[in-house]
């Protein structure tokens, strides 16, 4: 099984390209930058990771996703090889997105728009109680649309 899930700031904004032909398809590339669990020396560290995303994904990538902000993905590890303009072989790894979602508000993510300081803190949720669930007024089913 190849299957990956990560979470982490664009380091940019994402390039788009169409591919050419009556069919153009969309490829959206970016790149991830996923906090370690474990810091060196103090500092946190983390991984740069490529992504590549195509169709109606990419074309969604485009319109939305912008550098500093915190997304999920999921996709398959691909590899791949060529040789460059040197004769040198260069080896690529890159994560084929199969779905992407926003993993924090518009608004936390503008604040974070610019850095992509991937230790940055979210907003943190509001919660009334001490367990971590927000508690629901009384009379609350009387405003529901739904009985």
């Amino acid at each position: 099984m190849n299957k990956v899930v990560l979470m982490g700031r664009l380091t940019r904004d994402p390039e788009v390209r169409y591919s050419q032909g009556e069919n153009s398809l969309a490829i959206a590339r970016y790149t991830l930058a996923v906090d370690r669990r474990f810091k060196r020396d103090g500092e946190a560290t983390a991984d740069f990771i490529n992504c590549v995303v195509f169709g109606k994904s990419a074309e969604f990538t485009e319109k939305y996703f912008r550098q500093g902000m915190r997304v999920t993905i999921c996709g398959r590890i691909q590899t791949g090889s060529y040789t460059n303009k040197d004769g040198v072989k260069v080896y690529t790894t890159e994560v084929v997105v199969e779905e992407q979602e926003f993993a924090e508000s518009k608004a936390a993510s503008e604040a974070n728009r610019g850095s992509f300081q991937t230790s940055a803190p979210g907003p943190a949720p509001s919660a009334d109680a001490g367990d971590g669930f927000m508690n629901i007024p009384d009379g609350i089913d009387e405003e529901l649309p739904f009985n």
